[in-house]
C-alpha cells in the first residue's frame, strides 16, 4: 500500500526469526480480514461499509488499522473499483455493483510489526477479459513469490512479474512498487513490478518483502485524482492488484499473510 510514498528508503532491515514470527501473527490478522471481506462483497454494499467492517475485526483482534491517518488517508482500507489502480478512498456514496471488481489493500501493526497484504475480488459475474486479468495478476504474485531464495536479486521478482503479466497481453503499473516491511510499513528494498537492471539487492535470510504486482488490462500509466489518493488508469481500462508480505528464509519463501488454511 503507499508503494512509491517513501522512495528514498535505502534502509534494508533483516529480521531474526521471532521478528518474523510476530510479523505472521500481524499478516495473519490481514490474511483473516481480506477473507471475511472476500465473503461480505456484494453488490449494494458501500466501500464505507467494508471499511468499517475490517477496522472493527482489526480492533477486535489487538491491532491498529496500519493505513489510517497514514499521511492523512482517511479510511482503514484502500478500496479500488475498475480503473482505480490503488489508494481508493472508502465512501458511503460508493457503493458496489453487479460486474465490478474491487481491489481490496489492508494493513495493520500488531506488537510493533506491520503486515500488508491486497487481493482483487470480481462483484458476482465479470467480463471474461476482467477475469483473466484477475487470474494473471495473482499468478504473477505466485511466480514473483517463487523468486524470494537467499542469494537472488530483487530483479529476479520483478522479472518474474513482467514476464508473466506481458506474455498475457497487459501492462505492469511502473509507478508504483513494492517495498520491504517491518516495523516501518515502508522499509527498503523498494521492488518494482518491471526490470530495472540487473545490480538489484540480493536477498538475505531475515529480508521481509511486500511483493505487489499492480496490473492494467490496457496502458502502464496511471494518474492520481484531485482527491490526492485515487489512482486510475490513464485510458480507463480496468486494473488488478495483489499483494503478499513474504519473508526469505533459508528454506525458501514464507508467505505470512497466506490465505490458504483461512475459511
Amino acid at each position: 500500500m503507499f508503494s512509491s510514498d517513501n522512495p528514498g528508503a535505502k534502509v534494508i532491515v533483516v529480521k531474526k526469526y521471532d521478528e518474523i514470527l510476530i510479523m505472521q501473527e500481524a499478516n495473519q490478522i490481514v490474511a483473516q480480514t481480506l477473507t471475511m471481506l472476500q465473503k461480505t462483497v456484494t453488490p449494494g454494499i458501500s466501500t464505507w461499509e467494508l471499511d468499517r467492517l475490517a477496522e472493527d475485526y482489526c480492533k477486535k483482534m489487538k491491532a491498529i488499522p496500519a493505513f489510517k491517518g497514514y499521511r492523512g488517508f482517511p479510511g482503514s482500507l484502500c478500496v479500488s473499483i475498475n480503473e482505480e489502480v490503488v489508494h481508493g478512498i472508502p465512501s458511503r456514496k460508493r457503493k458496489l455493483k453487479k460486474g465490478d471488481i474491487l481491489s481490496v489493500d489492508f494493513g495493520v501493526c500488531y506488537k510493533g510489526y506491520f503486515g500488508d497484504s491486497a487481493i482483487t475480488i470480481a462483484v458476482d459475474r465479470v467480463s471474461l477479459d476482467e477475469e483473466r486479468l484477475i487470474t494473471v495478476t495473482e499468478k504473477s504474485l505466485n511466480k514473483a513469490i517463487e523468486k524470494v531464495v537467499a542469494g537472488n536479486r530483487i530483479a529476479d521478482i520483478s522479472c518474474a512479474v513482467q514476464r508473466c503479466v506481458e506474455e498475457s497481453g497487459f501492462s505492469v503499473v511502473r509507478q508504483f512498487v513494492g517495498h520491504g516491511i517491518g516495523l516501518s510499513l515502508h522499509e527498503g528494498p523498494e521492488i518494482p513490478n518491471f526490470h530495472q537492471g540487473e545490480h538489484t539487492a540480493r536477498l538475505l535470510p531475515g529480508m521481509v518483502l511486500a511483493i505487489e504486482p499492480m496490473v492494467n488490462m490496457g496502458t502502464h500509466r496511471v494518474k492520481v485524482l484531485r482527491d490526492g489518493w485515487t489512482v486510475v488508469t490513464a485510458d480507463g481500462k480496468p486494473s488488478a492488484h495483489f499483494e503478499h508480505s513474504v519473508a526469505v528464509t533459508e528454506d525458501g519463501p514464507m508467505i505470512l499473510s497466506s490465505r490458504e488454511n483461512i475459511h
